[in-house]
């Protein structure tokens, strides 16, 4: 993969997990890999809700947010043993002209988000004819 297709942005303001008064933001496990016509980013986003999963494309910079409510409040519930962390979660990524960001689709399931990032039509490998000369 070129590595000026989809560079993670090194932003400050996202650590892999921060706490913001009484919100946690978590810095999700993404995946890239590319295949002959287009990229797939894989991002685990567990307990967020398709509606509450906000992608977007801006000046090159591909941003994923999802919002994730928290599971109980502190006056509803004694916790024995806390481990798994809730919360909001964060990733910004540069994305090049390789990339046709007309048709990027986004699907998500079973707690990941798929990004699927077609490649332009002058960043695709292309089959040259060879013909014998005459």
């Amino acid at each position: 993969m070129q590595t000026d297709v989809i560079e993670q942005c090194d932003c400050d303001d996202v650590a892999q997990s921060e706490r913001r008064q009484t919100d946690t933001t978590f810095m999700p496990g993404v995946d890239i890999v590319e295949l002959d016509n287009e990229y797939v980013l894989r991002a685990d986003l567990p307990g967020a809700k398709p509606d509450d999963i906000d992608v977007q494309l801006d000046r090159g910079m591909l941003t994923l947010h999802a919002r994730v409510e928290t599971r109980q409040t502190a006056h509803q519930t004694r916790s024995l043993l806390h481990e798994y962390g809730v919360g909001d979660f964060h990733r910004e990524f540069k994305v090049g002209d390789a990339i046709d960001t007309a048709g990027i689709v986004a699907e998500t399931a079973n707690g990941v988000l798929t990004l699927r990032l077609p490649k332009a039509a002058a960043a695709r490998p292309q089959r040259i004819d060879v013909r014998p000369t005459t």
